[in-house]
């Protein structure tokens, strides 16, 4: 029987708990041979990430005890931290961020020298040579002496012997960044990715190659430079070398000589914010198998020639796709209603086999909101894209004539991009009663370089519009309450939130998880990957500090007027707690109320399940007292500064 009850106030079994119970996180799929590889990540053991092998057999085997994490730490973000061939399982190790060898046999034994200090040394990004003689990788080193500026970090694509000599050669060097390397099929050929400051890999990227011949020298640019983004360089079996380039305006695919082998008005492909992204894949048939992305949704498309093939499927996300030496397709898969999961496709038919499932425990559909993809007009004549999430809980509805209260989410990055996958922090909301708009404001991804190029110089501004006029266009609609309407988002997306309460008013709360208080902080501070990031999004710094200084929620924190609650990991090396604390510092001036919950031992990004339960339900709780709703959960209260005009 369904209860009559005020949006907000529903009770509602997707629990905090729920979020981390019997969980996993699986990125990162592999194959060798017929046996299927990922790195998963298990919030329950603190957010160690562990290889798992699913062999051809059936059977599932945990490859790496504890305390070894495969997770690098190259750029911070990190990404493609193992690779496996011929039973050998190379990996990076959180720890040290040394590479380990796995033997056939199950002896791990260190393939790279310990770093003279800490993990000062990293590796990223590895392919095992075809002869599992030796791997390629990219280099990551920090303190270097004689390297100004972003810490002394050097990159370079290095070749490291699997002989146990622990012999390194570096391959390519002297530029700022380098991503991607991939071996020809026979081992004689390298192609790479590489960048210079200022750009970002998702503005301008040049795709080499080089002979690995004995004594060869020989360097070619293929493709790219600074105003064209390459992506994803790999060898199809006969030789061919394929790549994504953006120069149609999307991300497609090409071959070496410069053929558009799949022209589409979609993105076949993503920003590399970490390593090892894989959106498509040749097949020893001669096809190509992509994974396109149009209105945040993926589809699979069989491309053989001028032929395409399109299989009916029920998922909505897929990434990290690879190929058995069966010839079957397996990749990250998830729906709007089905979690995330190691996946089989038969991409004939389109028929899923769920390998592994991020969760245990199921969630009855009747609890489940699903999105619902659209475009809003948004300012100077433009439009954006989000999804929308209605309340939905199958015991409860509102009372008649009532709307509900409304959180826009603000993506990170600020390139990444609202997907419509199964997201139980989402569904944590919507079955309470709350709506919920994620936004792919102007600088989102999935839509084509223009659009993102919409955010160039205007960080701050235009993100900021549409998420305003992403809740206004709901208000104007009559389908949420517009006095009740939140704003959250984490990293570049907390900063868009405290630029939303500063620079509008629009909302009544918000919620900042590792948010920027302050642009410029970030340009003299953050690491050496995004240190020249903002020189494209707001513009050169320091040259324009006003600019910096006109778009900082710091510098206008008497302009700030809605409590705002500050989640922060205090081993954030990307966006340093000092980002939250001065700001905090500032609004106590103002009397404005605040929270903050702080997370010894969490990064950029929270992977305990400590601090993915304590945040949500603190979120919860600020929201309640400030929007005066009365839950139905149990919470434990937070401290909230100035907080005698809430309500009780």
């Amino acid at each position: 029987m369904t209860t009559t009850a005020t949006y907000g106030t529903w009770r509602s079994p997707i629990t905090a708990e729920l979020l981390v119970e019997q969980v996993v996180i699986p990125t990162q799929v592999q194959t060798d041979g017929n046996d299927i590889y990922w790195n998963e990540r298990r919030p329950g053991e603190g957010g160690r990430q562990v290889i798992v092998v699913h062999r051809a057999s059936g059977e599932e085997e945990d490859l790496l005890p504890s305390p070894f994490s495969a997770r690098s730490m190259v750029h911070e973000y990190g990404g493609q931290s193992f690779c496996v061939r011929d039973g050998i399982l190379v990996f990076s190790n959180l720890a040290d961020q040394r590479l380990y060898l796995r033997s056939p046999g199950g002896e791990i034994l260190p393939l790279t020298d310990e770093a003279a200090s800490g993990a000062s040394v990293r590796y990223a990004d590895q392919m095992i040579s075809h002869d599992a003689r030796f791997l390629v990788c990219v280099r990551e080193r920090h303190g270097v002496e004689g390297r100004k500026g972003a810490g002394g970090v050097v990159n370079e694509i290095v070749r490291i012997s699997l002989s146990g000599s622990h012999l390194v050669e570096v391959l390519a060097s002297g530029n700022d960044f380098y991503l991607a390397p991939r071996l020809s099929p026979d081992d004689a050929e390298l192609a790479y990715l590489t960048w210079n400051h200022p750009n970002m890999p998702w503005d301008g990227t040049e795709l080499h190659t080089r002979s690995l011949a004995e004594g060869a020298r020989e360097d070619r640019l293929l493709a790219g430079g600074p105003e064209e983004s390459i992506s994803q360089p790999r060898y199809g079996a006969d030789g061919m070398l394929y790549y994504l380039s953006d120069r149609s305006g999307f991300w497609n695919i090409y071959d070496r000589e410069g053929n558009a082998c799949f022209p589409i008005e979609a993105e076949c492909g993503g920003p590399d914010w970490v390593f090892g992204q894989s959106t498509y894949l040749p097949t020893q048939a001669g096809q190509l198998i992509v994974a396109y992305t149009r209105n945040a949704k993926n589809q699979i498309a069989i491309v053989h020639g001028a032929e395409v093939h399109e299989p009916t499927h029920a998922l909505t996300n897929l990434s990290s796709l690879a190929l058995t030496s069966s010839g079957a397709l397996v990749a990250l898969g998830a729906s709007a209603g089905t979690p995330l999961g190691v996946i089989s496709m038969d991409y004939s038919s389109g028929e899923i086999t769920t390998i592994r499932s991020s969760r245990s425990l199921s969630i009855d559909p009747g609890y489940l909101s699903l999105p619902r993809h659209f475009a809003f007009p948004t300012s100077d004549g433009a439009q954006a894209y989000a999804l929308y999430y209605a309340p939905k809980n199958i015991d409860f509805q509102g009372a008649p004539g009532e709307r509900p209260p409304l959180i826009v989410q603000s993506h990170g990055g600020p390139t990444a991009n609202a997907r419509q996958l199964f997201d139980p922090e989402i569904q944590f909301w919507t079955s309470r009663g709350f709506a919920l708009i994620d936004v792919d404001y102007g600088g989102s991804t999935g839509y084509g370089r223009a659009y993102r190029e919409r955010l160039n110089g205007k960080w701050g501004v235009v993100d900021v519009e549409d998420c305003a006029n992403a809740a206004r266009y709901l208000i104007d609609r009559g389908r949420v309450d517009p006095r009740r309407i939140a704003i959250h988002g984490g990293s570049a997306g907390g900063y868009t939130t405290l630029a939303c309460l500063t620079f509008t008013r629009v909302f009544e709360v918000g919620a900042s998880y590792y948010g920027v208080s302050d642009p410029a902080l970030l340009a003299e501070e953050t690491h050496k990957f995004e240190s020249r990031y903002l020189d494209r999004l707001i513009g050169p710094y320091p040259e324009m500090r006003d600019r910096y200084n006109e778009r900082s929620p710091l510098h206008h924190s008497r302009e700030l007027r809605s409590p705002v609650i500050f989640f922060q990991g205090l081993d954030d090396k990307i966006v340093p707690p000092n980002q939250a604390e001065r700001l905090i510092d500032a609004l106590h001036f103002t009397g404005i109320p605040t929270a903050y919950i702080a997370f010894p031992g969490e990064g950029h990004g929270f992977r305990g399940a400590e601090a993915i339960t304590q945040s949500i339900e603190a979120e919860l709780y600020f929201y309640s007292r400030v929007l005066d709703i009365e839950v139905a959960d149990t919470l434990n209260p937070i401290p909230i500064s100035d907080d005698s005009a809430l309500a009780r």
